[in-house]
């Protein structure tokens, strides 16, 4: 089922979305922790805005060169083990929500990957238990300031800027990546398409590997990594990250200021 966090009039919800009815079906609490209970309510798609469907409590955990196409893009190797790095949640942003340039880099550049939302307390778990402790799957792009990336040497200023991981637009439960794809689009363009079939390091792989050096907390996101296309976005641009039984992901992109 597809999950959402929304807000209506001055409030702050999440719903289970009714695509034959077009609505939202309102929960009494975030259904990661309190269930799906319904209050009885529903509220029409169209008068809600969809918000970022988590703002990880903990943290968020992201896979570098996870396409050997866009490793190659780079010139770098296929990591034989995934090469995580955190993003801060302060960096979280939902649909629609504008992607802000920074003043201190001078080429943004835009990244699609599916996230996995953790749902439960996990460590040292093995790749065969590692799924269990997925909540769902959502979009996200993990946006990074190149220069800063190169000249810093370290990864944590070029992606960690406020408004640099956008994810949404809802969490879907029951979905299946082997049999999805990813595509990115700037103003309509696509740059970057690629099934899920082609991640070097698999998503249990990922949790497992991951699970076993820190604890993943239920709302934790992991971002799995890029496929090759990548490129740069500037002020008036739209990126749309779109995967098969996800939705898209749209933000504009804004000048600092």
């Amino acid at each position: 089922m597809k999950v959402a966090r929304f807000s209506h009039g001055e409030s702050i919800s999440f719903g289970i979305v009714d695509e034959e009815e077009h609505d939202l079906v309102v929960l009494k609490g975030d259904p990661m922790f309190a269930g799906y209970d319904p209050t009885g309510e529903r509220v029409p798609l169209g008068e809600a805005k969809l918000l970022a469907p988590v703002i990880p409590r903990s943290k968020i955990v992201a896979v570098g060169r996870n396409y050997r196409a866009h490793a190659a893009e780079f010139g770098n190797e296929v990591p034989d083990a995934p090469l995580l790095f955190f993003k801060p949640n302060t960096s979280v942003i939902g649909p629609g929500e504008a992607i802000v340039l920074p003043p201190q880099s001078e080429r943004v550049e835009f990244e699609g990957e599916l996230a996995v939302v953790i749902g439960r307390i996990t460590r040292n778990v093995s790749e065969a238990a590692a799924l269990d402790a997925v909540f769902g799957y959502t979009i996200a792009n993990d946006v990074t300031a190149r220069d800063l990336q190169r000249a810093d040497g370290q990864w944590a200023r070029a992606k960690g800027f406020d408004t640099f991981c956008p994810l949404g637009p809802v969490i879907e439960t029951e979905f299946d990546p082997a049999a999805s794809s990813i595509s990115t689009s700037v103003n309509g363009e696509r740059a970057q398409q690629a099934p899920f079939t082609d991640l070097v390091h698999s998503i249990p792989a990922i949790i497992a590997y991951a699970a076993a050096a820190f604890t993943l907390l239920p709302g934790d996101v992991i971002l799995t990594g890029t496929p090759a296309g990548v490129g740069p976005i500037v002020d008036g641009d739209t990126v749309e990250v779109t995967v098969q039984g996800l939705g898209t992901l749209s933000n504009p992109v804004r000048a600092a200021g």
